[in-house]
């Protein structure tokens, strides 16, 4: 079972090394023993995103139930011959992670299988399920089972989520609404977006970059650097989208090259090595 159990939770690896060398980066600069853990959390969550956001020829709410169900058997069961499932299980299991983190996240995929406009209800919910809750995933590993860290630190963790998502729907307007009809953000109309708009939003990324830097701090050693590294990486993207008009990113998505994804990384050891993080 340990020798099934590490294979999948290599296979988690594999993925994200696929899918996000942002994210990779800042798990290998993670203390070894998160390395892992966090790798599945990324592999069940990427997965989760790709059945609603990539499978168009397919029957997305069926694959996506489907999906759910096998979550629960195995977290239920200790076993799943799916590698994502039964990494994802071992992670669930062995640090308490709340069942209602993996039912905020899965319900905020099945609302991504739905054209729909988002009013302020709607847009709160979906980006605590799909990205804050991820980060008190993540917590609850770097906390490694002390509750009042976990405690202090919840907000913080829910800020960088936050920011993180809502970077993400500023960089993908574009291929959000072209390819799958969304907006996320509510009461924003895609072909009258302007600078005010965008600017509006721009202040409440700040607001809770500002947050979340502060839990940054007060993370364990062995985790702080890897999350500063994904807050560094993802402030500079922020930077990049705040220095456009609204019509740049209506028409393209924003990117940090590799070699300044690089060049963060080395800046980032460098602070922490003399702890100015």
């Amino acid at each position: 079972m340990e020798l099934f159990k590490e294979t999948c939770l290599k296979c988690s690896k594999i993925i994200t090394e696929a899918y996000s060398t942002s994210f990779t980066l800042g798990i290998k600069t993670l203390n070894r023993k998160y390395h892992l853990p966090i790798y599945a959390i990324y592999g069940f969550v990427r997965f989760a995103d790709e059945i609603v956001d990539t499978f168009h020829d397919y029957d997305k709410k069926k694959l996506l139930q489907d999906f759910k169900q096998q979550t629960y058997e195995a977290i239920d069961s200790g076993l799943s011959l799916n590698p994502v499932l039964h990494a994802f299980q071992a992670v669930v299991n062995e640090y308490s992670i709340d069942r209602s983190y993996i039912e905020a996240f899965l319900k905020s995929m099945e609302m991504d299988l739905d054209d729909r406009v988002y009013d302020r209800d709607l847009y709160e919910e979906y980006i605590y399920g799909s990205a804050e809750v991820v980060g008190l995933m993540c917590l609850r590993v770097f906390c490694e089972g002390d509750h009042e860290m976990f405690e202090r630190l919840k907000k913080p963790a829910c800020s960088l989520g936050a920011a993180f998502q809502k970077v993400n729907f500023l960089r993908d307007m574009k291929s959000d609404y072209s390819e799958r009809g969304r907006v996320y953000f509510p009461k924003v109309e895609y072909k009258s977006f302007s600078n005010a708009c965008k600017a509006e939003i721009e202040a409440d990324i700040l607001h809770d970059f500002e947050d979340a830097y502060k839990g940054i701090l007060a993370l364990p050693a062995g985790a702080r650097m890897g999350v500063y590294l994904a807050y560094v990486y993802y402030m500079k993207l922020f930077r990049k989208i705040q220095n456009l008009p609204a019509t740049r990113i209506l028409n393209e998505r924003v990117r940090v090259p590799d070699n300044t994804k690089l060049a963060l990384l080395l800046g980032s050891y460098l602070r922490y090595r003399l702890n100015v993080i």
